[in-house]
């Protein structure tokens, strides 16, 4: 029988019930007076039942009705219950929620957003996974829920908002003979082997680009998942890296490097922070993913830091 009840039908004896009175009712319902008679009437037919007995002005409910009315308020409550929705309250949120980075963002940011979310959100856990651009096409099925990546243009199929934009710079040890040098040429890019930082995405594809124009390829000594070991590997031999300036800058201040501008112009890198529109709308994504904006635009490490902030 489901199928063939329309809810303004029910709606409409909700009324009739409470009103017992089809005029009356029919003001309640914005409808006219004819209109609820016939409602009535496929009432009556849906329920074999007369359901209202007329009495005078009044309509007298049979027993068949008041049964459906018990029903009838309580499963419309539920109904109004279920097209509330509740404010979100990060106090009182029970979860996990999975976001994925790079390892620089895991050693330098993901700190400052764990002690927000454990503040904001006590009862919330983290797990982080180390990103690679291949995940993309994956987010729909993926228990990834937000994550950072770089890309020249605003990646497609995906929801997304971008957290700033640098560009590549060739770093080096103290000590490299470079390092006196205030511009670089081809040839000094070319003279040494290269370090590639694999893990995270391509953040010196750029670069090859440009070079590959030229029939100039760099040689890569070393290709690490992690910005740590290829800062330290840095430190210790006459190796070039090539990685975005603000990933540079700050591991400058942790590493005996220098860095240097590209002798090849570029385009800009551009960094997201990005995730399936099936969160769009969820309030406690969404909350997540403004504290996490709110952090790097704090955290002096990352893209998105604001040094007026």
């Amino acid at each position: 029988m489901i199928h063939r009840v329309n809810l303004n039908l029910l709606r409409s004896l909700k009324v009739l019930l409470e009103e017992q009175h089809v005029s009356h009712a029919a003001d309640k319902l914005n409808l006219t007076q004819s209109a609820v008679s016939r409602q009535l009437s496929q009432l009556r037919s849906l329920f074999a039942d007369p359901l209202l007995i007329r009495e005078g002005n009044t309509l007298i409910p049979t027993p068949k009705a008041l049964q459906l009315q018990t029903k009838l308020t309580h499963w419309f409550l539920e109904l109004d219950d279920l097209l509330v929705e509740e404010a979100f309250e990060p106090a009182k949120w029970h979860g996990e929620f999975v976001l994925s980075s790079s390892d620089y963002v895991a050693q330098y940011i993901l700190p400052d957003i764990v002690e927000a979310l454990a503040t904001q959100a006590p009862n919330v856990s983290m797990q982080y996974r180390l990103w690679q651009p291949d995940l993309l096409p994956q987010l729909a099925i993926s228990d990834i829920q937000l994550a950072s990546s770089m890309s020249p243009t605003q990646p497609e199929g995906v929801s997304s908002v971008q957290i700033g934009e640098d560009s590549p710079v060739c770093v080096m040890s103290h000590a490299h003979p470079l390092a006196t040098q205030d511009t670089l040429s081809i040839d000094d890019l070319l003279t040494y082997a290269h370090i590639k930082v694999i893990g995270g995405g391509d953040k010196d594809s750029y670069v090859d680009e440009a070079l590959a124009k030229l029939e100039k390829p760099r040689r890569f000594a070393l290709k690490v998942p992690f910005f740590y070991a290829a800062a330290q590997s840095l430190c210790q031999s006459q190796h070039l890296l090539v990685i975005p300036e603000h990933i540079a800058r700050n591991l400058k201040n942790h590493f005996s490097l220098t860095y240097k501008p590209l002798p090849i112009t570029t385009p800009r890198h551009k960094y997201w922070l990005i995730w399936h529109a099936k969160y769009d709308n969820d309030q406690s994504h969404l909350w997540m993913r403004n504290l996490v904006l709110q952090v790097m635009s704090k955290a002096a490490y990352s893209i998105g830091y604001d040094s007026k902030s």
